[in-house]
């Protein structure tokens, strides 16, 4: 065989090797972990929400799978990256929507569907604007989570209301990025209650 043939022959067999190798990996599967009870100094006023529907969670069509984001903003702020060999168990907007009505039972609400509404139950609507491991250097990331929360009556807004929180990662990976998207997705949760009792008191 002629050397440059062997040579590119040679190559060929070391990237499809690789290749295989790669696919081969086990697939490393994160969620939020259990939601454990907020202390008692955080929750002061349990049981003062009322009912409310809570709705699906919405959000942008990249979070309808279940691929683990990232981003290397010291690098190149434009492209959203995704982990190989690591994924949610379920898509981000399907944790999110059960993480929230999680945490907002935990507070004291009698948390319900759209099917089991009744007039006059207010409605709370959840757009995600960010979720997201963001790499601010080689070494450091946090987990951001931003949405938009809005409550109606009927087909009236009462309010509607910003949040976000920006998680330090614990380690520079997929799992620091999953342990702090799920700790920034439980305090966006504990600001949309303390927003909530707000508007409970008002209607008081």
């Amino acid at each position: 065989m002629h050397p440059t043939r062997f040579i590119l022959a040679a190559a060929l067999a070391l990237i499809m090797s690789g290749c295989a190798s790669q696919k081969s990996q086990p697939t490393t599967q994160f969620d939020f972990g259990p939601a454990a009870p907020p202390p008692a100094a955080q929750d002061p006023a349990p049981g003062m929400l009322g009912p409310v529907v809570v709705t699906d969670v919405t959000g942008s069509s990249a979070l309808d799978n279940e691929r683990m984001f990232y981003r290397l903003s010291y690098a190149d702020p434009l492209q959203a990256r995704t982990y190989a060999n690591s994924r949610w168990t379920a898509n981000p907007l399907q944790l999110l929507t059960q993480r929230f009505k999680t945490r907002l039972a935990q507070a004291g609400a009698r948390v319900l569907s759209e099917t089991d509404a009744s007039i006059g139950v207010p409605l709370l609507r959840i757009d995600v604007d960010e979720f997201m491991q963001d790499f601010g250097g080689v070494s450091r990331s946090t987990g951001i989570v931003a949405v938009r929360a809005s409550v109606f009556r009927g087909h009236t807004l009462v309010d509607q209301r910003s949040f976000r929180r920006a998680v330090p990662a614990t380690s520079a990976d997929a799992a620091g990025g999953a342990r702090a998207l799920a700790a920034g997705t439980d305090a966006v949760a504990a600001d949309i209650v303390t927003w909530l009792r707000t508007l409970d008191n008002d209607r008081r």
